[in-house]
């Protein structure tokens, strides 16, 4: 009585795992964001098996149902289009009444995009947090806002055509010398990662036609601290 979380390559059909594509072949179902997507790797991988749609449109109305089916002891497993289920993916509500209702979880490492783009960005990545998909329209400066003040490095998501707003209102509201990276197409044969201050960036998009998905890496807000603070530092270190 089982719940498997399988992760899926974001790009570079090479880095699923030697253990995701055996459990993909021992269930007796996949749960799939897309269907036609998840079918298309599943061929490449010579995996036949039954594919269910779970994705944002329905997760809200077949997660007791898939519960109450490992329950009653199918063999199940979730994957989204790419990259590790219930991060800005469908899985979190399915995860939940799991757990809620004893049913173990198995969730297997593997490929996730904002691990390489935080890498790859040359910024702090000892503390950072992960922000995902800002709000489309309504309250989304509200949440930049919120972050202003945020020390640690910051990780968003974004779509190709709103990735100069979101640049631009960055820019605004964390200054635009604040320093930050820019990656796309990750694994994929035309990876980009752009460094550079949020105003370089957003003029650099500017000029491009930007497809596939993006991660932004914000640097956090540098925090001063005061003469009397660093002089005790150095009486300290002196003596």
């Amino acid at each position: 009585m089982k719940l498997y979380i399988v992760p899926t390559p974001i790009g570079n059909l090479e880095d699923i795992t030697l253990r995701a594509i055996r459990i993909l072949k021992e269930v007796d179902v996949i749960l799939a964001e897309d269907t036609r997507t998840s079918g298309n790797l599943l061929r490449h991988l010579g995996i036949e098996k039954r594919l269910y749609a779970h994705h944002m449109h329905n997760e809200h109305k077949t997660f007791e149902m898939i519960a109450e089916r490992i329950a009653n002891g199918d063999k199940i497993a979730l994957i989204t289009d790419a990259g590790t289920p219930a991060i800005s993916d469908p899985g979190f509500l399915l995860v939940r009444e799991c757990i809620a209702r004893g049913i173990e979880v198995e969730c297997l490492p593997g490929p996730t995009a904002f691990v390489p783009a935080l890498v790859n960005s040359g910024l702090p990545n000892d503390s950072f947090c992960f922000e995902g998909f800002l709000p489309q329209k309504k309250g989304r400066q509200t949440k930049i806002k919120s972050l202003v003040n945020e020390s640690r490095t910051m990780i968003f998501y974004e779509s190709p055509h709103r990735l100069v707003k979101a640049l631009e209102q960055f820019a605004e509201y964390f200054g635009s010398d604040r320093r930050a990276s820019v990656s796309r197409e990750l694994t994929k044969m035309f990876e980009e990662n752009k460094r550079g201050t949020l105003a370089e960036l957003a003029d650099y998009f500017k000029l491009k036609t930007v497809k596939g998905e993006i991660v932004i890496v914000v640097e956090g807000v540098k925090i001063k601290k005061n003469k009397r603070d660093n002089r005790e530092e150095i009486e300290e270190e002196t003596e």
